[in-house]
Formats: structure tokens, C-alpha cells, sequence
């Protein structure tokens, strides 16, 4: 089962209640944070509700380590390392990246770490915050660009 990365790119003033509802269910109370989800029917549903204000699309395990060594945080905000990924039966951050994008295991097999990646706006600036990703803007499904993205980002 694919995983999905899920950023808010936009607010919701004067917004859908109902986007808002959907977004906070996602875990996305902010800009610019970003969450992992599975790929699954209902999921793309949250989706496709708040898609005026988020972008999603399929993350690599490379990039999902990397947003795991930089940006993952436990409770506490304490940064997340091999240490505490090995308490939790994995041998490295690698390993638990790949394990999650396989779908063996899910970010929450890690004790104590936060399911929200809390992101920098993105190096070069988002093109355009109120368009579709296939109308040369951010928002909507951007498939394996979403990669491109969360290095800008993080």
C-alpha cells in the first residue's frame, strides 16, 4: 500500500467549514505542515474535500527518511534518532522509512512521535496558492512532485 504526503498550502478564512472539519481530522491545523497517510479510498475522499487548501501525492522512502531525520519530532519536541527508532524494534531510521512506505508498518509504530512534520515555506516560493497543480499552481494532486516539494521544503 503507497503512502501519501499531505501539505496545507493555504488558510481558511472565510473557508468551508467542512474543509476545515476534514483538514483537522487529517491532522493539518496549519500551513506548511505536512502529515503521511495511507492510500486508501477513504483517505482520498478527506482529500478531494479539502483540496482548495492542500497538496498530496505519493512519497518516496528516500525523502520520508529525510523528512524523519530533519523534521521528525517526539513528545517533548525532542528530535527523533536511530536510538529510539532501535526501542522500537527497527535497526535504523532507513529501515523504519522503508517499512512505512511498504506499508509493514505505520508512523505510529514509533512511540511517542508526532504524526505532523512542521515544514519551512519552500525555497523559490510556491507558484501560485490559488490554482490547480495541473493549471500551473500548487493546489490538488501533484503525484511524484510532491517529492520535489518536501525537499524545498524541509
Amino acid at each position: 500500500m503507497a503512502k501519501l504526503a499531505v501539505v496545507r498550502i493555504r488558510g481558511l478564512v472565510k473557508g468551508r467549514k467542512d474543509a476545515g472539519d476534514t483538514m483537522r481530522m487529517l491532522g493539518l491545523t496549519r500551513i506548511n505542515h505536512c502529515v503521511v497517510v495511507d492510500d486508501v479510498p477513504s483517505v482520498k475522499g478527506m482529500l478531494q474535500k479539502s483540496k482548495d487548501y492542500i497538496t498530496w501525492g505519493e512519497i518516496k522512502p528516500e525523502v520520508l527518511e529525510h523528512l524523519l531525520r530533519k523534521r521528525g519530532r517526539l513528545v517533548g519536541d525532542k528530535k527523533i534518532n536511530d536510538d529510539v527508532v532501535k526501542a522500537n524494534g527497527f535497526s535504523s531510521i532507513k529501515e523504519f522509512a522503508e517499512a512505512v512506505s511498504s506499508g509493514k508498518a505505520k508512523t505510529s509504530s514509533v512511540n511517542g512521535l508526532k504524526k505532523v512534520f512542521r515544514l519551512n515555506p519552500p525555497s523559490g516560493g510556491y507558484k501560485n496558492t490559488k490554482r490547480a497543480f495541473k493549471d500551473l499552481g500548487d493546489l490538488g494532486y501533484r503525484g511524484e512532485m510532491i517529492n520535489n516539494l518536501l525537499m524545498r521544503m524541509a
